[in-house]
């Protein structure tokens, strides 16, 4: 037998042991008061990650721009784009 063909019966057989204890069922959530204040700022923990990821992307964009104008001035063209600017979102 290969490697592949034990992680599958591994994998097969974690889901189905999974499956017979379904947890899902069991699931209370945050039950103390300390606990449910640490549950609720989960949240803000995946909109910190969504704005780095927008902030870098922007980045990267600025960055194709200057590139673009770099490489047409070169070249004797220019073409009138706006830059991106760093803007930060309407509340």
């Amino acid at each position: 037998m290969n490697d592949a063909t034990l992680d599958t019966r591994g994998a097969q057989r974690q889901a189905e042991l999974i499956h017979r204890w379904q947890p899902w069922k069991h699931s209370t959530g945050a039950c103390t008061a300390a606990g449910k204040a640490v549950s609720s700022q989960n949240v803000y923990r995946g909109q910190a990650n969504k704005q780095r990821a927008l902030e870098q992307a922007l980045q990267e964009l600025q960055a194709a721009q200057v590139k673009i104008r770099r490489l047409t001035a070169k070249r004797g063209e220019w073409w009138n784009f706006p830059l991106i600017k760093n803007q930060t979102p309407a509340d």
